[in-house]
């Protein structure tokens, strides 16, 4: 007769602090721990009463600086070192709530991104977040899918195929030619419920800030808005970065028990993957569709700000002249205008010179301005405050001008001039003048 061999119970521990570590990151811990063992200090650091802990580990799983450990005793030491050491079977405490949690996060996966059209033609943020969408989808083995809704959009999925999606999902309807929230929540939700991606993405743009902050709250789940890097971490969750505190801190914010992760991005913040001609793709045509009756907006007509006098989009132009503070008044951009006309490009503005009223809003680039990606920028009289850099630092070129030789704007700058600005811009503008005029034509030597 066989005897049974007695299971040992594996010791759990309790959780300490490592000096040093932690980086007051919100009471994440406190707020994991079940048993309200956890409290925080002024400075936002955790003090673990080991005495209630019980060694569930949640809070040193959800701490992003890795600042907690499980502590063992001595006698707690050895039983682990004889488990080690020995065949004897060990019994795991299994989490229940974990255990759960896991099914539901595991019934997600994909990563979509979302086409956005205006009358069929698409936003050039979409393609952009194909790309990136490519890279986490790889990461995390899935498939990258496009989600496509409007009438008529069939070739925006052979587009989205050409810019690396494998698979889109249509809704074709004529009640999703103008996009209206009531209609675009709908049908959104209903693909989200019947396929389950893991990751949302969308631009950062009128209509994905409104659709995006709908759906989330729909499907109760979080979202991060105007993102500026997305990876993803050992445990499938997304990494949202993000500019925080005024854009003094980048912050990484995780949706860890809740899908799908859904984020937001600005025009020109990620690069345009290379289109791929002829690349295809599955076509998922979803029949569903939403009642007219049932929808209280109506589209009477679309205006579009590009018509009017006057109107420039400053987030596609390949040259860029920026002004700040140091143009001293409105009438001195007209020295930028004509740098910009022998550029073939635009001007634009930092936030303290569009505060001023010396240029419109539409001019503005920051973070809460516009997020451009010329070819050259070239910043005149800009400090170079962290709210501009995130809207101008991935410009392929970045040319400064500024009488402070100290100002951050040289620490991002591709060629710094430290200089009167009223000398250094006419300068500029008559040398590129001169070589027309010689058939030379403006080149990346300015």
């Amino acid at each position: 007769m066989s005897v049974q061999q007695q299971k040992t119970k594996k010791p759990r521990g309790v959780a300490q602090l490592l000096d040093g570590k932690c980086i007051a990151c919100g009471a994440r811990c406190q707020s994991s721990c079940p048993v309200n063992c956890v409290e925080m200090t002024e400075t936002g650091e955790p003090i673990i009463e080991a005495a209630k802990c019980i060694g569930c580990q949640k809070c040193v799983k959800i701490c992003p600086a890795s600042a907690l450990e499980m502590y063992f005793t001595p006698e707690e030491q050895k039983i682990l070192a004889d488990l080690a050491a020995s065949a004897l079977p060990t019994e795991e405490e299994i989490d229940p709530e974990a255990a759960d949690l896991a099914r539901k996060l595991a019934e997600y996966r994909g990563v979509w991104v979302l086409v956005e059209q205006i009358e069929g033609e698409p936003a050039k943020v979409s393609w952009e977040l194909l790309g990136v969408g490519a890279g986490l989808a790889k990461t995390l083995g899935v498939e990258l899918c496009a989600l496509v809704i409007g009438e008529n959009v069939e070739h925006l999925c052979t587009e989205a195929f050409a810019y690396g999606a494998t698979r889109a999902y249509q809704l074709d309807s004529p009640i999703y030619y103008h996009y209206r929230t009531e209609a675009y929540v709908e049908g959104c939700c209903h693909l989200i419920e019947k396929y389950k991606p893991e990751i949302i993405l969308m631009g950062a743009t009128g209509m994905g800030r409104d659709l995006a902050g709908a759906i989330a709250t729909r499907v109760a789940t979080g979202l991060t808005a105007d993102c500026t890097g997305l990876a993803i971490d050992d445990k499938r969750n997304l990494m949202q970065t993000r500019p925080a505190f005024g854009g003094n801190i980048m912050a990484t914010i995780m949706c860890d028990k809740f899908r799908p992760q859904m984020s937001t991005v600005r025009p020109n913040v990620m690069p345009l993957p290379l289109r791929q001609e002829g690349a295809e793709g599955v076509i998922v045509r979803d029949p569903f569709t939403v009642s007219e009756k049932s929808i209280l907006t109506k589209v009477i007509e679309i205006i579009r700000d590009s018509h009017s006098k006057g109107g420039v989009d400053i987030t596609g132009a390949e040259f860029i002249v920026s002004g700040g503070r140091g143009m001293m008044a409105p009438e001195n951009f007209a020295m930028l205008q004509e740098l910009a006309d022998e550029l073939g490009g635009v001007v634009g503005a930092s936030r303290s010179a569009v505060d001023a009223g010396w240029m419109p809003g539409d001019r503005q680039v920051g973070q809460t301005g516009k997020t451009v990606r010329p070819k050259i920028y070239i910043a005149c009289g800009i400090s170079g405050a962290i709210q501009h850099l995130v809207g101008m630092q991935d410009s392929d070129m970045v040319i400064a001008i500024n009488r402070d030789s100290s100002a951050p704007i040289f620490e991002v700058a591709t060629y710094g001039i430290v200089g009167d600005l009223f000398q250094v811009v006419p300068a500029i503008t008559n040398t590129i003048r001169e070589r027309k005029k010689q058939g030379q034509g403006p080149s990346r030597d300015i």
